[in-house]
């Protein structure tokens, strides 16, 4: 593609230098830049990637985009200067790739807990229907039936759009995606168009990334900021800042609700270790979900099947077949049935809360809760003691133990976690470094009837530990545990 033609997507900026140049490839990362590539300086949490420019000259790239300018240039090179580099990079990175996100009907989840399982839902029950469909999220993503790994919530702004060109050449019809407030902060959907977006609740999160809650607050209402008066934006009302997000938007706005009357409404009949129970839009519903927190979730996925013009019935019927998503409320039940397993993504004091409700309040009166849980290194360290106390106040068993420690050392992480114990907390809790003989342990204790709460890791397959992701899993290492003991 010709430079000129990617410059259309960037009215207004200073260029100097030809532009008749052939682009075959955008890059941020100048060990990657070669012969024809374009390459953006990003300035970034850890490294500044006008720092980086010579390098990338070097390795052979022919067009800079930058916020500044060297003062000492190669007449060989074009130079773009931007405001923002960063959002350069998403709107040339949607032109190189022909504007993807057009030609889908792209909806972006977002929210502190929630956007994983809606997303998949949202992917599953798509699917079911007969539509091929994308999905980009925590966990996976996929390209009809085709498997691809995750490394983050929401891709960097070049792999985004090539995933996205993907899942139109595949013959996507619509694509699910969950949308970070990292990737909001840092232009990451810069050149994206929405059809709908779709928020699920706020709580203290990334407070190692955003400093306040203000500010996180802010880079979530971004998104609905940005969306074009095309899209929807359907927010859970339930929330209190779900009608702060949509105060500037100039989307169409739709609410849901378990408690007001609204544009989605539902009631919940009843909720048990079975499923759920609901009156959805006035019609008796089931489903095999677990939990209010999934009535919200399956509450978001019904009202964005309405929104994209689908029927209630089919919608209704194709959503009560659907399983949760991987790592969120995962069942393992012992080989004779006598002891329930449940792993669960849960990092944050509200989602494990959510979680520890729905198990304490379902639970049968002599049930004893034993709940294992560790928090990640190098992250929001606020969120330590307030856990540990969440887990005190549901559990009879608390066993605080590793996940991801990463640069940090797993003992000192856990003795943040033991400040936040109350007094009547303390004698039922354990610390034990080790992930695995925690889980160990708590299968050991377990007794007929009991259920084991293994929350933080959910779908994570590694522990990443001083840099290198060792391989983990939670579920595997619980049920061997429950054979064993």
């Amino acid at each position: 593609m010709k430079l000129q033609e990617l410059l259309r997507d960037l009215p207004g900026v200073k260029v100097e230098g030809a532009t008749d140049k052939e682009i075959l490839n955008i890059e941020f990362d100048s060990r990657k830049a070669g012969r024809e590539s374009l390459f953006v300086a990003v300035k970034g949490v850890n490294a500044d990637g006008h720092d980086f420019i010579e390098k990338a000259i070097k390795n052979g790239a022919e067009v800079i985009v930058a916020e500044r300018i060297m003062e000492k240039r190669d007449p060989k090179v074009t130079w773009i200067i931007v405001g923002n580099s960063a959002a350069a990079l998403g709107r040339l990175a949607a032109a190189f790739y022909g504007h993807p996100s057009k030609k889908l009907k792209l909806v972006g989840v977002t929210g502190t807990n929630g956007k994983t399982t809606v997303a998949t839902l949202l992917y599953r029950l798509f699917s079911d229907m007969g539509y091929k469909t994308g999905l980009l999220s925590t966990i996976e993503n996929k390209i009809g039936a085709m498997v691809l790994d995750a490394t983050h919530t929401t891709p960097d702004a070049v792999a985004l759009n090539a995933l996205l060109s993907e899942m139109v050449e595949a013959g996507c019809d619509y694509a699910f995606m969950e949308v970070s407030s990292h990737a909001i902060w840092q232009s990451r959907i810069a050149g994206v168009t929405f059809t709908g977006a779709i928020f699920t609740n706020l709580t203290h999160d990334h407070l190692d990334y955003h400093k306040t809650f203000k500010a996180y607050i802010e880079a979530k209402k971004k998104f609905f900021d940005d969306l074009p008066k095309s899209a929807f934006a359907l927010v859970n009302v339930d929330d209190k800042r779900g009608n702060v997000m949509v105060q500037n938007t100039a989307a169409k706005i739709y609410r849901y609700s378990l408690h007001n009357l609204v544009d989605f409404k539902a009631k919940i009949i009843e909720n048990s270790l079975k499923g759920l129970h609901l009156e959805l839009d006035n019609t008796e519903f089931f489903s095999r979900l677990i939990g209010d927190f999934n009535a919200y979730n399956l509450l978001a996925v019904y009202g964005t099947a309405r929104l994209l013009g689908f029927d209630k019935l089919e919608v209704m019927q194709a959503l009560s077949n659907l399983k949760t998503a991987e790592g969120r409320f995962d069942y393992v039940m012992d080989e004779k049935g006598d002891r329930i397993g449940i792993v669960d993504y849960a990092h944050t004091p509200d989602a494990l809360e959510k979680v520890l409700h729905t198990i304490f309040e379902l639970r049968q009166n002599d049930v004893k809760i034993i709940t294992v849980f560790g928090c990640g290194g190098d992250r929001d360290r606020t969120k330590r003691p307030k856990m540990a106390k969440v887990a005190a106040d549901y559990s009879d068993q608390v066993i605080l133990t590793s996940d991801n420690p990463r640069s940090e050392e797993p003992a000192a992480i856990i003795r943040e976690m033991e400040e936040g114990l109350p007094a009547y907390g303390k004698h039922k809790a354990l610390s034990i470094e080790d992930r695995k003989n925690a889980i160990k342990t708590a299968c050991r204790l377990a007794q007929k009837g009991d259920i084991v709460l293994i929350a933080g890791k959910g779908h994570e397959k590694y522990q990443e530990i001083k840099g290198v992701k060792y391989p983990f899993d939670d579920k595997k290492i619980l049920k061997e545990a429950f054979m064993d003991f």
